[in-house]
């Protein structure tokens, strides 16, 4: 909670009011991001007639019509691409986080954990490239990979450049710690705020991220990392990893940054940002909202990433409110990632106020903020039967986020209309889950064998959560509806993931839904 006092002090305000009138410096004030401008989104391609569709002279669009089907929600955990539950296999301390004496087992255990349908790693960049050229990724990671495809399930990952929880080797390998200067960190008046970090030496500096040894290095790695994961299948999303510790853009709670003063500090991470918007044009990007405590350029990288159709995370809804804001009113085609952990302890029952848990308690304020993700994670002591204790002990609550989280979409009203030229759908999509759509809905109607008949999009994001959203499908004449199967899909940066409609009636086996007549006719 300290990190937010900083913000209140004279000098902190003094130096934000500043930066609000730097004509050289792109710093973006806080702002309420419902209705903000953060561009078109996604581009649409073979966007569908979304209506309205009147059935009455003088303006009418199609004959009249009747609803022929419809689909209820499902009960049923339904994954799909851009949401779900996280495993995290490593966090902030590398597999030392993990408490077991057999760790490459704990790993599989991790893996295989029911609930999640996505891992995550965050490694150091040491970790991941020791030396200069090609990644050379650790046993773990490679075992982690293999895993993930056995068991159907893909890994998000983040390279720190500043890690203050590993106390064993600094995040930074050799080859960049030996070029790049550094500049020690300075602590606040609060030494207890910052005891964690003055104990591990490796903590207590910062390279200066724009010498250009570092920027070639950094060019380096990214590229190693793009021609590894850019548009791999079995990466879900990579993190942006930016300024400061674990890559969040901050170093809290110490004073002070490497740079020498705010432009170059902008200016350095506005470059590094998009070093990874070129490199990763397939595989979506999350930047973390965290404000801009260390004062070297979070605003403008944040606005930028949303402006670039990429994705947003935070790792906590409990400090700072100005999250719960980027994060609840965020653009519906943009993904929230929310790390909030839970406690490194044994449940304590006592622990409860009015029957809610704070485990409760914390799953009911994710679903609030209507996030695409959420982390399983005992923080700093990642334990497979720790995880399981904790659902044991409020499977309610873990089983309704894993029902919610994200979208869950579905034909909800199927209308049929026919006139002397052709015949066609109308169909209302509806999304039972918490969040829009993460990209492009695209649906296609099908022949029974498969042939497609017609194929379109709707807009980014849509459909809203707890909204209807209608499309039209103009079909060649003579088309007999019942037997047509409908087919979606998610379009996210160039790449296209199936979806599976998440509707109580009955699917098949690739998550199409095939069109029969299930109204009973009125009395």
């Amino acid at each position: 909670m300290q990190r937010r006092d900083f913000l209140k002090s004279s000098a902190a305000l003094a130096l934000v009011a500043k930066l609000g009138t730097g004509k050289a410096q792109a710093f973006v004030p806080a702002h309420n991001w419902e209705n903000h401008d953060f561009g078109p989104g996604p581009t649409v391609s073979d966007r569908l007639n979304q209506g309205p569709f009147p059935q009455y002279p003088p303006d009418a669009v199609i004959p009249t019509d009747d609803v022929v089907m419809t689909t209820t929600p499902s009960d049923e955990v339904v994954p799909n691409y851009g949401k779900g539950l996280i495993t995290y296999i490593t966090a902030d301390m590398g597999t030392d986080e993990i408490k077991s004496d057999n760790i490459p087992q704990a790993i599989e255990d991790l893996v295989r954990f029911p609930l999640g349908q996505q891992l995550y790693i965050r490694p150091t960049w040491r970790e991941v490239q020791p030396r200069p050229g090609n990644l050379q990724l650790p046993d773990y990671i490679k075992l982690v990979f293999d895993l993930a495809k056995k068991h159907n399930k893909r890994v998000g990952l983040r390279v720190q450049m500043s890690a203050p929880d590993y106390t064993h080797a600094p995040a930074l390998p050799d080859f960049v710690l030996e070029k790049v200067p550094k500049v020690d960190l300075v602590g606040p008046e609060d030494k207890a705020a910052a005891e964690r970090y003055l104990r591990n030496p490796h903590a207590r500096y910062q390279p200066r991220f724009d010498d250009p040894f570092f920027q070639h290095a950094f060019k380096d790695l990214v590229a190693a990392m793009a021609a590894e994961f850019n548009g791999n299948p079995q990466i879900e999303f990579i993190d942006t990893f930016m300024y400061g510790f674990w890559g969040e853009g901050h170093t809290w709670p110490f004073a002070n940054n490497p740079f020498p003063d705010y432009p170059t500090a902008e200016r350095t991470w506005i470059q590094m940002l998009e070093v990874q918007l070129e490199h990763f044009t397939k595989t979506p990007l999350l930047t973390n909202t965290q404000p801009d405590f260390s004062h070297v350029g979070n605003s403008e990288v944040l606005d930028r990433s949303l402006r670039s159709n990429n994705w947003i995370r935070s790792d906590t809804i409990f400090i700072e409110n100005e999250q719960i804001e980027a994060l609840s009113n965020r653009p519906p085609w943009a993904a929230a990632v929310l790390e909030q952990a839970l406690p490194g302890k044994p449940h304590d029952p006592s622990a409860a106020q009015e029957g809610i848990s704070p485990v409760d308690n914390m799953i009911s304020h994710v679903i609030d903020i209507g996030a695409n993700y959420w982390s399983l994670w005992n923080f700093h002591q990642i334990d497979p039967k720790l995880l399981m204790s904790y659902y044991e002990a409020s499977p309610a609550w873990f089983d309704q986020i894993n029902r919610r989280i994200g979208y869950r979409v579905r034909p909800s009203f199927i209308w049929s209309y026919e006139d002397s030229s052709h015949v066609g759908l109308i169909i209302g999509f509806a999304n039972d889950g918490i969040a829009g759509v993460p990209g492009v809905l695209r649906v296609s109607v099908e022949t029974a064998d498969g042939k497609p008949l017609q194929s379109g999009c709707l807009d980014a994001g849509y459909p809203l959560p707890g909204k209807v959203r209608q499309a039209q499908f103009v079909l060649p004449k003579g088309t007999k509806w019942p037997g047509l199967k409908l087919r979606a899909e998610i379009e996210v940066k160039g790449m296209r993931y199936p979806v599976r409609w998440a509707c109580h009636q009955r699917l098949n086996g690739d998550g199409t839904l095939t069109l029969r007549p299930n109204l009973r006719p009125q009395v």
